[in-house]
Order: structure tokens, then sequence, then C-alpha cells
């Protein structure tokens, strides 16, 4: 799978996993539904951790994007480990809580790297989507934050729960508009690489006729 491939893939696939994420926090009416959409969550950061390394591997130099895609996959990790290791309640949030203010992180450190480049294709798509992925994961981690002091209060925690959604479903809008900036970009690559091959090819033919002529005159 070359570089571009990759980082299409994993932008896709961080985009499903995002969705997904976002469906777990509807609010469930059975204890059978709760751990569905739990089960739910861990799939959907499965899948983001998995397109953000994607993404990662696919930048071929040290760059902004590059470390905010490592971090997010870090992030996404982090929350795995709250959701399936087996702690006290507390402290599983405090990692989820941790692992969504590595993604915002991630999110702010990729979204720099999109301003380097204001001819690059997509940029618009790129900026918005890490931008809202940003806000996304703040407020999921601030819903977080709200939630377990409620439940220390012995509160039910119904408004953090609705931060919490609020911030999933912009991160995952922020997600698509980033398969899209990403798409376009591969594209302008892809298109600009085949531009400059087929120059040198072109090059390549002009100077054999010129090379003939002058072993001919000599």
């Amino acid at each position: 799978m070359d570089n571009q491939l990759k980082e299409i893939v994993g932008a896709t696939l961080a985009a499903i996993g995002t969705i997904i994420s976002a469906v777990s926090t509807i609010p469930a009416k059975s204890e059978k539904m709760e751990k569905l959409f739990d089960g739910l969550d861990i799939v959907g950061n499965s899948l983001q951790g998995t397109g953000n390394a994607l993404q990662a591997d696919g930048q071929s130099g040290p760059s902004l994007e590059k470390v905010g895609n490592e971090i997010q996959a870090i992030g996404n990790s982090t929350v795995i480990a709250g959701l399936t290791l087996d702690l006290e309640d507390e402290n599983e949030e405090k990692l989820v809580i941790a692992g969504n203010w590595l993604q915002a992180l991630g999110g702010a450190a990729a979204l720099g790297d999109e301003f380097e480049d204001p001819t690059a294709a997509g940029q618009i798509f790129n900026i918005n989507g890490n931008l809202l992925q940003s806000i996304g994961n703040s407020l999921q981690a601030y819903g977080g934050t709200i939630n377990l002091k409620e439940k220390e209060l012995g509160e039910s925690g119904d408004s953090a729960n609705n931060i919490i959604a609020v911030g999933s479903w912009i991160q995952a809008v922020g997600s698509v508009l980033s398969v899209i900036g990403q798409i376009q970009e591969e594209n302008q690559e892809i298109t600009s690489d085949s531009t400059s091959e087929s120059s040198e090819e072109n090059n390549e033919a002009d100077s054999k006729p010129s090379v003939w002529l002058n072993e001919e005159l000599l």
C-alpha cells in the first residue's frame, strides 16, 4: 500500500470510527443496549486508532500532521484502556478523559500543519475538519470531567453525558470533512507526480535526437 492510499484509508477508518463512537453516546434505555453501546465505543476507538496510525505511517517525513496523528492514536489507545481494563470506575473515567485530551492535542497539532501550505488542495476541509475534531474531543474530555464530579456528589450526570454526546458528533462531522480534504490533497499529489513523470519522459525523448545529431556531426 503506497503512502497516499494509506492516508486516504486511514482517514476513512478514523471517520467510520468516530461515527460509531458517536452512535454509542445515544442514551441507552436498557442494560442490554448499554452493553451494546459500550462495545460500539470500543470498536469505534479501535478504528480511530488504526486510522490515525495509518495516516501517520503514510507521512513520508517528519511533520506536525504526522505527530498529530501519532498523538491521536495514543489518545485512542488510552480511551480503549479506560473502556476495557478492569479498574475502579473513577480510574476508568480518568483514562477516557486523558485519552480525549490527547486526541484534542493531536488534532490541534495536525491543524497547525495545514497552515504551512496555503495552496494545498482540500486545505479548507482539512482545517475545518481538524478544528472540529479538536473541539469535539475537548468537549468529550470536559464532559467526562463534569460527569466525574457529578458522580462524586451523587448526581445523575445527565448534563455531562449530553456534553459528551455533542462533542462526539462534532468530532464525527470533523472527521468526515477531513476525509474529503485528504482525498483532494492526495489527488493533487498524484496528479502532480504524474505531470512530473511525463515532463521527465518528454525531456529524455527530446534529448535523444540531440545526442544522435552530435554523434553524426562528430
